[in-house]
């Protein structure tokens, strides 16, 4: 383990270089002329690197289509970036520490809790274990279904590699797709790539630490003596209940804005049956969960219905996930605090349980780091691009920052300070709210015997 722990650095030093090193190790890869086609759409390092940044970051921008820039390689490069980047390479390396039964000391222990999520170390072995078992397993099983598409439509190789590559790319909520410029415009009606792309998303983005405790109690429902689902239900974690819940609840509205708003446009969804509509605007709302596909345009899509994509942007998935965004569980408490000052509680609950006033403290300090970063990002583009659409501009900036990867159409028109400022606020995005939270928890509390005063807010 030693080879990958520079000691003297802090673990969240670790995390970032982590994802610096397989940033520049990809970039190189896909400057060779062996993963790009001859004659194709010229690129200098710096697309390439914008490219693999994306890649790595799970967001799903790009300054051309990599189907029109790399070849079957260069795809393949694709897939392991995004896989990893997904998964991060610290788990990666401990995945392969542990499957050749070598020890981990202890700081191999402690950045590997920081990469996975966890608040503790213990069985980090068999949780991490069972992130690369059910990822292989959701992986696998879609990707057949998708295969049952795309082979009657591409032919057995082609079929095949195209599931590989949309599956993994799904399930790391990277939003690539070997598919040219219109995304998955063309399976608009679709339902089997639709609902397969959409399982995939939520089931990467929802965290590891859900599926692992949902099946557990699974386990128990089956093995054990017989409850009823009411029962099952409350046996789960209140994080668990508290993620479950806001994502549903983030979908259902997500869902009903997205058809609302967009059931008389005849650009996007109108000329479509009620349920096809429905499925469309679904699927949106899924994939503004930071996977950033698309089977519409947002050139096309009203203003107000952007504008709410962007809210679905910022909240993301789950913490321990694929997905990025400040986590349905910072969005949640922050939501649970103004209610329960709305409602003259002196305290912030869920499920009858008291949060603890250090995860509200954390909360509003990932907030204050996120928008600090947000607005510092687009101050800076709109400086940079004073030509370009403020609005599109805001919707880049925000797309970027949460690692979602959706546009309206603007990344290939910005100047090269422009996708500067992009790539850094993807590789913020994927690992600063990571490493910044980290280092909130790492922080001892410090007792402070004050006098009160008071000031007055608002």
């Amino acid at each position: 383990m030693k080879f990958f722990l520079i000691k003297s650095w802090s673990i969240t030093r670790q995390i970032t270089f982590s994802f610096a090193l397989v940033i520049l190790i990809g970039s190189v890869l896909l400057s060779l002329p062996i993963s790009q086609y001859q004659n194709n759409y010229h690129t200098t390092y710096l697309d390439n690197l914008f490219n693999v940044i994306s890649m790595v970051c799970v967001t799903g921008l790009s300054i051309a289509p990599i189907s029109e820039i790399y070849n079957g390689i260069g795809q393949t490069i694709s897939i392991i970036l995004m896989q990893i980047g997904g998964l991060g390479l610290i788990t990666l390396i401990a995945f392969g520490v542990f499957a050749l039964q070598k020890k981990m000391n202890f700081a191999g222990h402690t950045l590997l809790q920081s990469a996975l999520n966890r608040k503790d170390s213990k069985n980090l072995k068999e949780y991490l274990f069972f992130a690369y078992k059910t990822t292989i397993i959701i992986e696998s099983l879609f990707g057949i279904i998708i295969m049952t598409d795309f082979i009657p439509r591409f032919g057995i190789k082609h079929g095949i590699f195209n599931s590989i590559f949309l599956t993994v790319s799904a399930f790391c909520n990277a939003g690539f797709d070997n598919f040219g410029s219109s995304s998955l415009n063309a399976f608009v009606l679709n339902p089997t790539i639709n609902f397969s792309v959409s399982a995939l998303i939520i089931f990467g983005g929802i965290g590891f630490a859900v599926w692992d405790d949902v099946i557990a109690n699974l386990k128990r429902l089956f093995f054990s003596k017989p409850v009823g689902h009411g029962i099952f239900y409350k046996k789960l974690s209140n994080q668990t209940r508290l993620i479950l819940q806001t994502t549903v609840i983030i979908l259902f509205l997500g869902t009903l804005l997205t058809w609302y708003l967009e059931k008389d446009n005849p650009k996007t969804i109108s000329n479509y049956t009620f349920p096809q509509q429905i499925m469309v605007s679904f699927f949106q709302t899924v994939t503004m969960r930071t996977a950033g596909f698309s089977t519409i345009s947002f050139k096309d899509t009203f203003a107000p219905t952007n504008f709410i994509y962007m809210f679905q942007m910022i909240i993301g998935g789950g913490p321990g996930g694929t997905a990025g965004g400040i986590k349905v569980t910072t969005f949640a408490i922050a939501f649970l605090l103004i209610k329960s000052e709305l409602v003259g509680q002196s305290l912030v609950t869920f499920s009858h349980r008291v949060i603890a006033s250090k995860t509200v403290k954390q909360t509003i300090s990932v907030l204050l780091f996120f928008f600090t970063i947000l607005v510092i990002g687009y101050t800076l583009l709109l400086s940079f691009e004073p030509n370009l659409d403020p609005f599109s501009l805001l919707f880049e900036t925000i797309s970027a920052m949460n690692t979602v990867g959706v546009t309206m159409d603007l990344t290939s028109k910005l100047s090269t300070q422009g996708r500067i400022i992009i790539m850094l606020l993807m590789f913020i995005g994927r690992v600063g709210p990571i490493t910044f939270l980290f280092s909130l928890i790492q922080k001892k509390e410090k007792n402070i015997n004050y006098a009160e005063t008071d000031i007055l807010v608002g």
